[in-house]
């Protein structure tokens, strides 16, 4: 997306597309369609003056019933409350997974993304995913920029600053501000890495291992660096991933990183490296543009990062779902000249 384009129009450029891969009435455990215009969030006259005003990661809820912000504030709460709090001289993970978007492969990947992280690096009772409905449940608390960042700031209460870890997986679509938010057609946001930066300093988390799926997403990277920080992005911070039509149980990087690379008894780097690699051979195989998935590993994670690695698979674990990337799938897309998937 050209960077000299208004904001807005950056916004609602990538979300439109995906905005009408949904068009059924949703039931219960359904997630609601986008049919909506994407409104404006920013404010400002200038370009300058509306970059920062996303910086601030403005969010916007519209039409939600009472009965609904109440139970997914009861739902958030429970779910808080049920988190194990950290053992004095352990250092432990916690994991934290969350779909931003109301496209039902984002709650997928988020919920089976939960499941890989705490069985790698033992967070059982630790765990702690926001993902609305994926067509099969509707039990989660839902993602959304303020749950995130009051799950973040409920973590740091419990956590050890200083010893224990943040693993956290986001999973949505994404412009060069930041992860867009966007459920159905009530709630609307963006995330910016500032804002983000920001949460996990005013928790004290110090150590991170942060994973970003997300169209841009390599934009987090200057922020959000530090030397206790381990940092995997879908795409650089100028380029789209894919993946993420709505029908799909993974995107290219929550499949090739989560549900393949993880599951193997490697390290986190060497995973990363995996990820790249068949993420780079679907993208070439579909011609689409490399996303360029992008690591940052400060000099301080190794300190610590292995001992926390000591619980990784000792033998592989089969891949579940559908793949993201199907050669099949690609080649009856090509003879009816039709794209096999929309970017991110």
């Amino acid at each position: 997306m050209n960077r000299g384009r208004i904001i807005l129009g950056i916004v609602a450029a990538l979300l439109a597309a995906p905005a009408l891969s949904q068009s059924s009435a949703p039931t219960p455990v359904q997630p609601p369609p986008h049919t909506a215009p994407w409104p404006d969030l920013g404010s400002g006259e200038s370009r300058a003056e509306r970059r920062k005003s996303f910086e601030l990661s403005p969010e916007l809820q519209r039409g939600a019933r009472p009965a609904e912000v109440r139970e997914q504030r009861r739902r958030l709460d429970a779910a808080l409350a049920a988190l194990q709090p950290q053992r004095a001289g352990v250092a432990e993970a916690y994991v934290l997974t969350v779909a931003l978007d109301s496209d039902p492969v984002f709650a997928r990947e988020a919920r089976e993304a939960s499941r890989v992280l705490a069985a790698r690096y033992g967070a059982e009772g630790r765990t702690l995913t926001l993902a609305g409905p994926d067509g099969t449940r509707d039990d989660a608390p839902h993602g959304s920029i303020s749950a995130l960042l009051l799950a973040i700031s409920h973590l740091g209460s419990v956590m050890d600053g200083g010893e224990d870890v943040l693993v956290l997986y986001t999973t949505s679509h994404g412009a060069d501000i930041g992860l867009a938010y966007h459920y159905g057609d009530s709630g609307y946001g963006i995330l910016s890495p500032v804002s983000l930066k920001r949460a996990l300093e005013e928790a004290g988390i110090r150590r991170r291992v942060l994973i970003l799926s997300a169209c841009y997403s390599g934009v987090f990277v200057p922020a959000l660096a530090s030397p206790d920080t381990a940092i995997l992005t879908a795409a650089a911070a100028t380029r789209s991933s894919f993946g993420c039509v709505a029908e799909n149980d993974w995107t290219f990087f929550g499949d090739a990183l989560i549900n393949r690379a993880l599951r193997q008894p490697v390290s986190l780097e060497e995973a990363a490296r995996e990820a790249g690699r068949a993420v780079a051979d679907w993208e070439a195989k579909a011609r689409f543009l490399a996303s360029l998935p992008q690591v940052s590993i400060g000099g301080e994670v190794g300190t610590w990062l292995p001992a926390l690695e000591a619980g990784k698979p000792r033998i592989a674990s089969a891949p579940v779902g559908r793949p993201a990337f199907d050669e099949t799938v690609l080649a009856t897309a090509r003879a009816k000249k039709a794209p096999p998937a929309a970017p991110q």
